[in-house]
């Protein structure tokens, strides 16, 4: 019988200490090396530029137009405003590594 797994949350402390072990930079230098990175991804999505990370997946963003949308409660129709969401897309590979723990 399979269990589902408590999963903690990885943070960029966490990412931060794996580079510091892994690669010797000091632990400030890891985690601007990871605020750089991340700050990087995020200035590319402001942009309207999707981001792709090979093996990894991609964010990709999509402009949704106005609609109507209805209150579930009241059943009162309303504009939906238009506006950008952003999806995570997982790549074949990591979808197949995490079906296999």
């Amino acid at each position: 019988m399979d269990m589902m797994r408590s999963v903690g949350t990885l943070t960029r402390a966490d990412l931060a200490e794996t580079i510091n072990r892994k690669m010797g930079l000091s632990r400030a230098e890891s985690l601007d090396l990871v605020e750089q990175v991340l700050d990087k991804m995020s200035q590319a999505l402001i942009q309207g530029e999707n981001v792709k990370i090979s093996g990894f997946g991609s964010f990709v963003l999509r402009d949704k137009k106005e609609r109507i949308g209805r209150n579930p409660k009241t059943g009162v129709e309303v504009p939906i405003t238009p506006r950008r969401v952003m999806t995570f897309r997982a790549s074949q590979l990591l979808k197949d590594r995490v079906a296999n723990g």
